[in-house]
């Protein structure tokens, strides 16, 4: 897909990932749930990935990061929608490098990259989360012209708060 020069002057190769990638996909969600502490939450399997990421109906898209033909890192990301702007955007799910491959810009990448898609696909916006402790994170995306959302609050259901919900108002 796209090939760059990078700091240290490797190559880095930003591609769409195929359903051959779920082990390196998987692989990479467990990593960053454990960079994250938060591995203890995490569901998913080969199968699921498969299904939600390349069966009949999409519900997300991956971008492999590559140097050296290793997989560095990927981004995860999915369209939501404004309603105030009447357009799509894009939600970034997940964005992570592997330690061995951080400092080099590929991040910064990954995230234009994505960016970029947001663009072509004329989205209003690019949004995502990031943990409040992650001040690695915030620093690049700050210095990218991120801008915080101090005035929103992220609330989830799951589990059964989440069957809860989706029952309490059955006739």
């Amino acid at each position: 897909m796209n090939t760059h020069t990078i700091a240290g002057g490797g190559q880095l190769r930003l591609r769409v990932a195929e359903a051959s990638d779920i082990d390196t996909i998987l692989a990479l969600i467990h990593e960053l749930a454990d960079y994250e502490r938060l591995a203890h939450e995490v569901k998913a399997d080969a199968d699921a990935l498969r299904d939600t990421l390349f069966g009949d109906r999409r519900y997300a898209e991956v971008l492999i990061a590559e140097c050296a033909s290793q997989p560095a890192g990927f981004a995860l990301f999915f369209h939501n929608y404004s309603t105030f702007l009447a357009r799509p955007g894009l939600y970034l799910e997940d964005l992570y490098v592997r330690p061995a491959f951080r400092g080099q810009g590929i991040g910064g990448r990954l995230l234009a990259h994505v960016g970029a898609l947001a663009v072509r696909r004329g989205c209003g916006r690019l949004e995502f989360s990031v943990l409040d402790w992650n001040a690695p994170a915030i620093e690049v995306y700050r210095a990218l012209g991120a801008q915080p959302l101090d005035d929103w609050t992220t609330f989830r259901f799951t589990g059964p708060a989440l069957q809860t919900l989706a029952t309490r108002y059955e006739t």
